[in-house]
Parts: structure tokens; C-alpha cells; sequence
């Protein structure tokens, strides 16, 4: 199944002219006009790239945008929109979490106090800023520009309609920001991934709030559980942002809009824990998410289940109404049979045959140490189907050469590029000694080495690549490098120092990829 959906991959591919090569990693692209060698698997504190490439970094965490704010912690999900005059661009950043030890001084686990939560609570949601494109090509940030603000965790945003949760129609701020997507009316949809790490989690039986085990909000501010793990759109023209409750509640990766040819839109998003599940939303209207048809995968009988709790007597036996259903709709999608996956990350749509991949990262209590690639055929090519086939694209493991994929990214000739999230913890232990630190890769679509998989790019020490996105008009990758030095015990035992000199605190930052190799293989 594996191979023939790798075949269909490369076969309806642009300019096919052979078929695949067998799959191999760190492979040699001989198509283009240089010979170009993927890397070799890396332990270094770099971030490193094949020859015919080179970066430039952009932007790192803490770095001021204007008077008042500055660059949030471990970048994410990234996505590059054109100004409404034209004149030049605007850049949105997730800031998924932070490491107390770089922000205040204080590990994990030691007592907090509330001065240093604010410091955390600015650390994440997301960075809004103008870019410009030099005369000679680098990208630079407009600092002070009108449009660079921050939005983070004591930021208001209110429910779409008006919807109250808990009494309350409107969240403070957002957090947990992890992937995310973009609407063809040009917001972007940011999504709120592991919330349960900064309030904790509502009780299913008693209603009780279940600590968070990592940043102990709950213990400073009484925020409701159920005003996170929503779905944010935001305006990146004024920054106005709203948490949609129509796409549910879960540890959302993505977003990823598809547009049907009635102009509604159909939403796909990824659950990212062990055994949850993928999901989609069709929107009643046009470019209007607040309102739609909300639907859960089950793939052994190839169905999109709908989680209208008009259409189940289970549903209306253990839900109040439709919005209950959607705050807990993790419960819900079990009720129906949902399937359970390992970790659905990033979702992204073939530009050429439309089909819709999915990064299942791992399951490691199942055993599924390595993850894979999923890929989903929706019936007659339909977005809007209420049935499916899927096969596994790719399996990680040694013979492709990486494990645990994550974001992943179609460049405008089909190519198909992810990266990796192997824990820093697990970096280089069993059963991970022969993948080096994470990466970035690219699966060659077309031309004689299609169906070759490249080692691009390697992080640094306890880091992973994310947010990987294509600038406009030109031929360069942005990448974020994310939480370099994770593991670091205290700041005289730092485990990275990237991007600065040896000994410094390591921040994350985002970086602009170019060179020959994207100019030959994007030509």
C-alpha cells in the first residue's frame, strides 16, 4: 500500500519522466544543473544545510518589533501575506511555549511568583510584523511599523457570535500556539495545541480543574480550561482575533482551508496526542468559519462521521447541546467510533492531485517509535465528501532515513517537504541513535530523481525545525528553529548556545533559507 502511494505521488506529479527511484535518504539530486548531496545525519549545535544552500537569520526570541514588544518565544507555525497596498509584507508568528529557566531565571518546578508569570504569559500566542524585501534581496523587519504587534496570554479575544462559555464571551488570551493555516480571504488561523500545560484540565466526572504539569497558571489566574484548545483567526491588517468554537476543542495542530468551488470553505485539523483523531469542518457560508458541519475520521470504514448531535442519540444522551459536544469533543468523536492515530500533526493539500497528507509523528505506547505520512483520497476528489480512502505515503524508519514527522509544506512545483520532531530527551538514544538531531526534508516529485528524499537541514542541539513556509515571488524558505537547548539544567549547563557564541542563553529564531538548490529545483 505504502509503495503505491508513493507511485501515485510521483506519477501525477509536474514533468514526470521516469518512474521512482527506489527510496533512499541522504540521497544525490542529479536532475539539476549542480549535483547537490542531502546531508548526513548531524549532532552538532548548528543549524546546518546541504551544499547549495545558505541562511540568513531573520529573527530571534527576544529581539524588540517596536517600542513596546518584542519577539516571543519558541516560533512555530509561520505565514507570509501581502500587504493590502502592496508595498511589501506581513509575517505571522505562532509562539507555541517557553522555557521558564530563559525567560526568568527559575527551572521548572520551583515556586513561582506572579511577576514572573506575566513574563511567561507574553512569551506565547504570536508576533505580528511588517517585512521588507532590500534591493539586494534580504529580508528585513520594519521595526516600529504601525502593523507589528503582539497578541499573547492576556490578550482579550472574544468568541465568534457572541458564543458564551462558562458566562463569559470572550477568552483571555491566547496560548499553546502551535501550527496553524491561512483563509483565501487572507486571515490566519492559529492554533491552540497543548493548553492543558498552562490551566490544567476541567474533570470529566466531578468538574474539578486537574493541575497543568508544567507552567502551574491555574495556581495565579482562575481562566476556564474550556477558553482554550480553540481555533484563533486572526486579521493580520488590524490584528482583531476571535476563537472560533466550530472546528471543537482538542490539542489542535492545523488548520488547513480548502475552498470548494461554492466558495464554502472545508477545514482540516489534527488532534496531536497519542490515540485522538483527525477532523474536518464545512462551513455553512462563505468566508465565514464561525458556523459549520463538524466531522470526525474513521478509517477503517473509510467514513466521515458527523458530530451534529442531531444525528446520534448517543450524542444527545451525554451532551447538553451542540456547543457541549464541541468543548468536549474528544469524548464526542470516541462515542462514534472515531479512529484513534498517533499524534496527527500538520495536515497540508497537494496542490496537484489534491489529496490530503497528514503527519502522524508516533505512538510510542503502541510501539510506533518511527511515525509516518498518511494520505487521504477523498471520494471524487470532493473536500466536501462524506467518505475517503487512505494509504500510508511513507513510514519513518531507516530505510527512508527519519523518524517522527511533523510540519509539513507543498512548494509550487509539488514537491513535498517535512520536518521532524524526535524529543530532545530521545535525540541520539534508542531507537533514535541513527537519525541525528531533527531535520528538514524534501521528497523529490519529478525528473530523474523523483521519489528521492533529501536531508536539507539539521538543527541544533535539542531543537526541532517548524513553521516552514515559502516566501512570496522568490525562491526561499523561511524555517523556525524551535526550543534549542531544552534541555539545558540551569543556565551554567546550557545544552545549546544557538544562535550565539558558546556559553550564551539559546533562543529561537527564524531563519531565511536560499541558494542554488531552491532556485534549480523551483525553476
Amino acid at each position: 500500500m505504502e509503495r503505491r502511494a508513493f507511485l501515485d505521488f510521483i506519477l501525477k506529479g509536474a514533468a514526470v519522466s521516469s518512474l521512482p527511484m527506489p527510496l533512499v535518504s541522504c540521497a544525490t539530486a542529479s536532475m539539476y544543473k549542480v549535483t547537490f548531496k542531502g546531508l548526513d545525519p548531524q549532532t552538532t549545535d548548528l543549524f546546518q544545510l546541504m551544499d547549495g544552500l545558505s541562511f540568513e537569520l531573520l529573527i530571534k526570541q527576544g529581539d524588540p518589533i517596536s517600542q513596546n514588544d518584542h519577539f516571543g518565544s519558541n516560533n512555530d507555525y509561520t505565514a507570509i501575506v501581502p500587504k493590502s497596498d502592496g508595498e511589501g509584507y506581513l509575517l505571522w508568528v505562532n509562539h507555541e511555549y517557553l522555557n521558564p529557566l530563559f525567560i526568568h531565571g527559575k527551572p521548572s518546578g520551583v515556586d513561582k511568583t506572579l511577576e514572573d508569570v506575566h513574563l511567561e504569559m507574553y512569551e506565547v500566542g504570536g508576533s505580528l510584523i511588517e517585512l521588507t524585501r532590500q534591493d539586494d534581496g534580504l529580508w528585513t523587519i520594519v521595526y516600529d511599523s504601525l502593523y507589528n504587534k503582539r497578541i499573547h496570554a492576556r490578550t482579550r479575544i472574544p468568541f465568534s457570535n457572541g458564543t458564551a462559555i462558562l458566562g463569559e464571551t470572550q477568552a483571555i488570551g491566547t496560548l499553546a500556539n502551535c501550527a496553524g493555516g491561512r483563509t483565501p480571504w487572507g486571515t490566519i488561523l492559529t492554533c491552540e495545541e497543548n493548553y492543558d500545560n498552562f490551566y490544567g484540565e476541567r474533570h470529566p466526572v466531578d468538574g474539578s480543574i486537574i493541575p497543568s504539569d508544567e507552567f502551574g497558571w491555574e495556581k495565579f489566574y482562575e481562566h476556564p480550561p474550556e477558553h482554550y484548545g480553540w481555533v484563533v483567526e486572526v486579521d493580520p491588517m488590524t490584528g482583531a482575533a476571535k476563537k472560533h468554537t466550530s472546528m471543537g476543542r482538542c490539542s489542535h495542530e492545523c488548520a488547513t482551508v480548502v475552498q470548494l468551488e461554492d466558495e464554502r470553505c472545508v477545514v482540516y485539523t489534527g488532534d496531536d496526542a497519542n490515540d485522538e483523531h483527525l477532523y474536518k469542518m464545512i462551513s455553512n457560508k462563505t468566508n465565514d468559519l464561525s458556523e459549520g458541519s463538524l466531522y470526525v475520521a474513521n478509517l477503517e470504514k473509510g467514513k466521515w462521521l458527523s458530530l451534529n448531535i442531531e444525528d446520534h442519540e448517543v450524542l444527545r444522551s451525554n451532551f447538553t447541546d451542540q456547543l457541549d459536544v464541541q468543548i468536549r469533543m474528544r469524548e464526542a468523536a470516541k462515542l462514534l467510533g472515531a479512529s484513534p492515530l498517533a499524534r496527527p500533526e500538520d495536515i497540508e493539500v497537494d496542490p496537484i492531485t489534491g489529496h490530503v497528507f497528514v503527519a502522524l509523528t508516533n505512538n510510542k505506547p503502541k510501539g510506533d517509535y518511527m511515525g509516518s505520512i498518511m494520505k487521504i483520497m477523498e471520494t471524487n476528489d470532493d473536500h466536501s465528501s462524506m467518505t475517503f480512502d487512505y494509504e500510508t505515503f511513507l513510514t519513518g524508519g531507516a530505510e527512508t532515513g527519519f523518524a517522527c514527522p511533523d510540519n509539513l509544506v507543498f512548494d509550487k512545483k509539488g514537491n513535498l517537504w517535512f520536518t521532524t520532531d524526535i524529543s530532545g530527551s530521545s535525540i541520539s538514544k534508542k531507537p533514535y541513535e541513527s537519525f541525528g538531531n531533527n531535520a528538514l526534508f524534501v521528497v523529490l516529485r519529478s525528473g530523474g530523481d523523483n521519489g528521492e528524499i533529501l536531508r536539507v537541514a539539521t538543527a541544533p542541539k535539542d531543537a526541532e525545525l517548524t513553521g516552514i513556509s515559502f516566501a512570496p515571488e522568490s525562491n526561499e524558505l523561511f524555517v523556525c528553529v524551535q526550543h534549542p537547548g531544552e534541555n539545558s539544567t540551569g543556565l551554567d549547563d546550557l545544552s545549546s548556545s544557538w544562535p550565539g557564541a558558546f556559553g550564551e542563553v539559546p533562543k529561537s529564531g527564524i531563519v531565511v533559507v536560499k541558494g542554488p538548490f531552491l532556485d534549480d529545483l523551483l525553476a
